[in-house]
């Protein structure tokens, strides 16, 4: 009598859609899946204290080893303050063009260095804090954007003494001295975008960090930082494409912005033509544009 095995027939492994089908019949999701863009406004919306708060703490942990504390936040920008006016305004003879030039210059270093420092450390916002972003279930926009916060408090803490420095080069409080408020909030506006498209980037490519301050370097020698774009625009050896694209040069445009708010002797000739609509279009185009090309690799921080 022979024998007849009977092998069981090969089990099918389930379809994708079959997964999928069962997985929204019980009402579950991709772990660490991307929301829709408005459902991401709203997340990050209920977390805004605590990107307030992660924001502060990083300030005030920033300079707690050092012996003067919080005093650097003032210290380092008028230190490079102290060193281009030597470079640029007595070497170079570039105060002899530049009325107030240490108020200019000064005013100059402080809202560039808003800008620097809020793009640097958005390069570094996902890659430099991978534990929090495995560990929490959070809109990583956050990041950035308190990044981005924590050196708008820095600036206004050492507005403080931009204003001390403008009082004792005689530079008179003035009414435009409001017009400060919408330009700090358009800057930041710029600033914040700009750091959530490094983010993304230094997330992905983590060398890039390391590229930055080269970049940031050529950029701020190109915005009028020491010198007087003004001044320069009226060379006719000039070519022209150059002369516009220094006036509309987005860190250009919230430095004169600032500086026409605050110093009395830069005049509203001195700006580039449509200043304030430029300076909004910078906003828009970094911040919109810059938080959507962020929130589309949402899914992707924190992986691999």
């Amino acid at each position: 009598m022979s024998q007849v095995l009977h092998t069981p027939p090969p089990t099918r492994a389930p379809a994708d859609g079959d997964l999928a089908a069962l997985a929204a019949r019980h009402g579950l999701s991709v772990s660490g899946a991307r929301p829709s863009l408005p459902q991401y406004v709203r997340q990050l919306w209920a977390r805004r204290h605590f990107i307030s708060a992660f924001a502060t703490a990083k300030l005030t942990a920033q300079y707690s080893q050092a012996k003067l504390g919080q005093v650097w936040q003032v210290m380092t920008p008028l230190l490079n303050a102290a060193v281009y006016y030597f470079i640029f305004g007595v070497l170079l003879g570039t105060k002899q063009d530049v009325a107030d030039y240490v108020p200019f210059l000064v005013t100059g270093i402080f809202v560039w260095t808003f800008t620097q420092s809020s793009i640097m450390a958005g390069t570094r916002a996902i890659s430099g804090n991978l534990g929090l972003v495995r560990a929490l279930h959070f809109p990583r926009a956050a990041l950035p954007i308190s990044f981005a916060l924590q050196q708008l408090q820095q600036l206004l803490f050492s507005m403080c003494a931009l204003a001390v420095i403008l009082l004792c080069f005689g530079v008179p409080v003035g009414a435009s001295w409001l017009l400060a408020v919408p330009a700090l909030v358009l800057q930041f506006t710029f600033n914040a975008g700009v750091s959530m498209i490094m983010a993304r980037l230094g997330a992905k490519t983590p060398d890039i960090a390391q590229l930055m301050p080269f970049v940031l370097r050529t950029w701020m020698y190109v915005s009028g930082v020491m010198w007087s774009i003004d001044t320069i625009a009226k060379h006719d050896d000039l070519p022209h494409i150059v002369t516009v694209l220094l006036q509309i040069n987005p860190a250009a445009v919230y430095i004169d912005l600032m500086r026409f708010a605050l110093i009395d002797s830069f005049q509203a000739h001195q700006l580039p033509p449509h200043v304030w609509a430029a300076a909004v279009g910078w906003a828009l185009l970094a911040g919109v544009g810059g938080f959507i090309y962020f929130w589309k690799a949402e899914e992707t921080y924190g992986r691999g």
